[in-house]
């Protein structure tokens, strides 16, 4: 894979890209996680606040922090209805800046494969939740083409052209998110696989969104005219569209909640 690094630090794009999915995922996810009202929330690698912003409309929280090492998401974050700019703030995952048993639930959506040492991580989030608290996340089934992006990808492949995936893209696995889970000391842990479907309104549409993805863009502005014109029509195949016609691309996510011991 490229060495390149992914990094959203347009968080309009990434709203227009992922921030849709994310609340498609998000209203799924925190659905089957149930919450009570009033419970104090840390949303991790919080992007541009498309998940935090739900957390206020669905689940009636006292209180919603949100944490990502972008500036520029964070600033779009900073402008989300029901948010005060105080709830978001730089700062790394994997050292949160936050007293111990701070929080009643800490989520990452569709963060932690991008978390250079998710262990690390995962007991960042189990240290600020109270006992009886609950960790939970979830993450784009990358390694089982349960990404937006995967046509692109599937195009890609054909054409042994190398993308770049996030780092620890191998947690993404279901087994391998109960295990980490599990070695963190969590209780009652449960996983789901959330499966969402997003309406374009033609070929153009997917792809001038899709492709606003970073880790997207540093691959096709590389491409001869001919090799990307190429790697679109491969992609019209394998969405198995005609021109000017709908697209309807599928998006799946593996999920995982587990409740902090007492």
């Amino acid at each position: 894979m490229p060495d390149t690094e992914i990094k959203f630090e347009d968080g309009a794009a990434y709203e227009r890209m992922m921030g849709v999915w994310s609340q498609l995922i998000g209203l799924e996810f925190l659905d089957w996680l149930s919450p009570p009202s009033d419970q104090r929330w840390v949303d991790i690698g919080c992007g541009n606040g498309a998940f935090s912003e739900q957390i206020v409309n669905v689940c009636n929280p006292r209180s919603v922090q949100g944490i990502d090492p972008s500036i520029a998401q964070i600033d779009f974050a900073k402008n989300r209805t029901g948010l005060t700019q105080e709830a978001f703030q730089i700062g790394d995952a994997m050292s949160l800046p936050y007293e111990d048993s701070q929080f009643d639930y800490a989520t990452m959506a569709l963060a932690l494969f991008f978390v250079p040492n998710p262990k690390r991580a995962v007991s960042e989030m189990e240290r600020v939740v109270v006992p009886n608290g609950v960790v939970a996340a979830y993450m784009w089934d990358m390694l089982g083409g349960g990404a937006p992006m995967e046509p692109i990808h599937a195009a890609l492949r054909q054409k042994e052209i190398s993308y770049p995936l996030p780092p620890s893209v191998d947690i993404s696995r279901l087994e391998k998110m109960r295990n980490l889970w599990d070695e963190a000391g969590f209780q009652s842990i449960e996983t789901k696989v959330i499966n969402v479907k997003r309406s374009f309104g033609d070929f153009d549409d997917f792809w001038n969104t899709t492709t606003s993805s970073p880790a997207l863009t540093s691959v096709l502005k590389n491409l001869s005219v001919t090799t990307l014109n190429e790697i679109k029509n491969s992609t019209r195949e394998i969405l198995s569209i005609n021109t000017g016609a709908s697209v309807i691309c599928n998006g799946s996510a593996n999920c995982i909640k587990g409740i902090v011991k007492k």
